[in-house]
């Protein structure tokens, strides 16, 4: 909100909102007429070459070009006699986000590479409603987050208070419990409503051996067959996203027992237990404390006090038979266990703080590591308000699950987001071939070489509309019309980070930038363009208007609407954008 010391405001007058029409750029004008002939409608034909020669679109027929016209036309002209578009109608079709978006809708990456070529939509501590020290813990999240395409859930087991049922909580500390069976209900139930790709549910077990037979029973019983198995003595290599449609995973550590049970039998234990990282070790003594009570990862800690009873060898197998994908432990240390090379792949879970050390140590060994296994990075326990990291640098060493609070917001929480719109957000994108090539001296991608530009990126920003709809005429100043701008982010790799501004435009509700800038680009694969619209205030900070993530990799190119959501990534009903995207 504009400062008190507004003329109509000192004055006492009450002044009207002008509401300026909605008009077509040049550029679009120009496309209209290019296309058309300088005639005054535009046939299916007309928009056939459209679609082909502005937007970049391949072999278009001219019966989906028709189909797509009356689409549009069944907006705003439900109607419609004459499958045809004026100048308006053409214009009005550059908004439907639907029709005319920014990025593919459909699932077009491959499919059918091993699970480790993946980055994958991950939750953390998916059960908290808020906070990571107090909040409820609830099936809610769990739901929401598979509605919005995440594929990887977090769940924390602990034995109830009479020892004899499962909890799911964060563990030493003041989180209310909800009962397992409720969660593993909701996730069979929402599963695959927005992707038919498989969940996996990472489970944080801090349970005795007979409280996880009764977990054994509890999957059997809600998954049914469901529930992936991994066949005894099959491929070390993962299965695809492709194979496993419709398919639950669980991921987690063998029982204490089927371990002991193997090195008693002779087997070499490759992985053990994960001693504490140096850089965890030398947190401040108020950052101990709080790790006590937050967020601490079991592959990050070892508990040793909830291991007392022993169930029979038959339910222990049993147990261990229903896990996935086993998680690892770094047992000599990380830099060994990323070397380690050969037997089946498993996931290994590191805190945000101990990938940033490994990779400016051996950050190549990790892009190898992931190569064959699957990295998780999940928040420092001192995240108690369950803010996120910049994922950024995990997905350029190639993890895999990058874990999130997805009950929280901010800027880290928008690039998650971006990036899993890619791909139809079917909460798999495939990994960039150089994060998964290696060279003729077994050489892979090194994230801290110096590249050159691949490719520039252009983008026009012409206009903006739908404020007026989505909040009210005093939303954003109560005695006159708004002071919008727009902020363009390139997140990427540190040689492709900028960022650009347009200029202000006042007392407008509808904006018209027609401004141009240009975004060169070494690492296109991993870059995400952030969009934020900010409505301008001399007195106080300036408000919120909406914001967007789009993967370039995915960017369509032409003349395009994007949509833009609100703080927590909800998509505004009528915000939108009108750009133009260009590669050079």
């Amino acid at each position: 909100m504009k400062g008190s010391y507004d003329y109509y405001k000192v004055f006492g007058f009450n002044r009207k909102f002008k509401i300026t029409e909605r008009r077509p750029p040049p550029d679009v004008i120009d496309a209209f007429s290019l296309c058309t002939n300088r005639e005054l409608q535009m046939s299916p034909d007309q928009f056939r070459r459209f679609l082909m020669e502005f937007q970049g679109e391949e072999d278009v027929a001219i019966d989906d070009a028709k189909q797509k016209m009356e689409q549009a036309l069944h907006h705003f002209r439900p109607n419609f006699t004459r499958c045809s578009f004026t100048i308006d109608d053409f214009f009005k079709y550059l908004f439907l986000d639907d029709l005319n978006g920014p990025i593919t809708s459909q699932v077009h990456h491959d499919m059918t590479a091993p699970l480790q070529h993946y980055f994958i939509y991950t939750g953390h501590n998916s059960y908290l409603t808020g906070n990571q020290l107090n909040s409820d813990c609830s099936e809610v999240p769990i739901i929401k987050a598979l509605r919005r395409g995440v594929r990887v859930i977090e769940l924390d087991l602990w034995p109830n208070s009479s020892k004899d049922g499962i909890h799911v909580l964060h563990g030493r500390t003041m989180t209310t419990p909800v009962d397992l069976y409720k969660c593993l209900k909701s996730i069979k139930e929402h599963a695959f409503v927005s992707s038919p790709y498989p969940v996996i549910i990472t489970l944080e077990d801090h349970l005795t051996a007979n409280l996880q037979a009764k977990v054994a029973e509890m999957v059997t019983e809600i998954f049914e067959d469901v529930l992936y198995c991994p066949e005894a003595g099959g491929n070390d290599e993962f299965l695809s996203p492709d194979a496993l449609k419709h398919r639950i995973i669980l991921s987690t550590k063998q029982p204490k027992e089927y371990l002991e049970s193997k090195l008693d039998s002779g087997e070499e234990e490759l992985f053990g237990v994960e001693e504490t990282p140096s850089d965890l070790k030398n947190e401040t003594a108020t950052e101990e404390v709080v790790s006590k009570f937050v967020a601490i990862d079991f592959d990050d800690e070892e508990n040793e006090d909830l291991e007392n009873e022993k169930l029979g060898q038959k339910a222990v197998v049993k147990y261990n038979q229903l896990i996935g994908i086993h998680t690892a432990k770094a047992k000599n240390g990380l830099r060994k266990a990323l070397r380690v090379g050969s037997g089946r792949g498993k996931r290994l879970s590191l805190s945000e703080q101990t990938l940033e050390r490994a990779a400016s140590l051996y950050g190549t060994d990790l892009v190898r590591f992931t190569q064959k296994n699957i990295l998780r990075v999940f928040p420092k326990g001192t995240r108690v308000t369950s803010t996120n990291f910049r994922p950024l640098a995990a997905w350029m060493h190639g993890a895999q699950m990058v874990a999130f609070n997805m009950q929280g917001y901010g800027k880290s929480l928008w690039m998650m987001h971006g990036m899993f719109r890619s791909n139809g957000g079917c909460g798999y994108v495939k990994k960039p071939d150089f994060l998964m090539n290696r060279g003729p001296n077994d050489e892979v991608f090194d994230p801290k070489a110096t590249l050159e530009v691949k490719i520039t990126l252009r983008v026009k920003v012409y206009m903006g509309d739908g404020w007026r709809m989505d909040f009210s005429q005093t939303h954003f100043d109560a005695f006159s019309p708004p002071d919008f701008y727009t902020k363009m982010y390139m997140v990427g790799v540190p040689g492709d980070v900028t960022k650009k501004k347009t200029r202000i435009i006042k007392d407008d509700w509808i904006p018209i930038w027609d401004e141009e800038f240009t975004f060169p680009l070494t690492v296109p694969e991993l870059a995400l363009l952030k969009i934020v619209v900010r409505e301008h205030d001399v007195s106080e900070k300036d408000d919120f208007g909406g914001q967007t993530c789009l993967p370039v990799s995915e960017i369509k190119i032409g003349i395009r609407t994007v949509p833009l959501h609100n703080k927590k990534g909800d998509k505004f009903d009528h915000v939108k954008l009108l750009m133009r995207f260009q590669f050079e």
